[in-house]
């Protein structure tokens, strides 16, 4: 963590130190996946932090979330509760997204995505 005060806080999170860790072999659907979350913050009812994962194809359900990609590149299929993709998102460095709670979806990551999020 670089400086901090009581009114500030500094973390360069594109060289953040993360631990990673296997997926759930029942989220996995191809490769062999690790992820790794560093919250940063809390803000009451909504948290910030740092999420990445490794190239592999995983599911998930998720939270309410807005996110900016900071490296690396994945698709995010979002699927209707019969497993059907309803769309498609390309994401890569720069992108901002918004997730819903409850959203079903299967990220496939190209090459290991970090992100910065705000969740609820």
């Amino acid at each position: 963590m670089g400086t901090t005060s009581p009114a500030a806080a500094l973390r360069h999170v594109p060289t953040a130190e993360l631990a990673h860790e296997p997926l759930p072999a029942e989220q996995v659907l191809s490769g062999s996946p690790t992820a790794a979350v560093l919250e940063l913050e809390d803000l009451g009812d909504s948290g910030v932090g740092i999420w990445e994962m490794t190239p592999g194809v995983a599911t998930d359900v998720e939270a309410e979330e807005v996110f900016v990609v900071l490296s690396g590149s994945a698709r995010i299929d979002f699927q209707d509760e019969d497993g059907t993709v309803t769309h498609t998102l390309d994401v890569a460095p720069g992108d901002l997204v918004r997730l819903r709670e409850g959203q079903r979806t299967v990220w496939t990551v190209h090459e290991t995505l970090r992100k910065v999020y705000v969740s609820a």
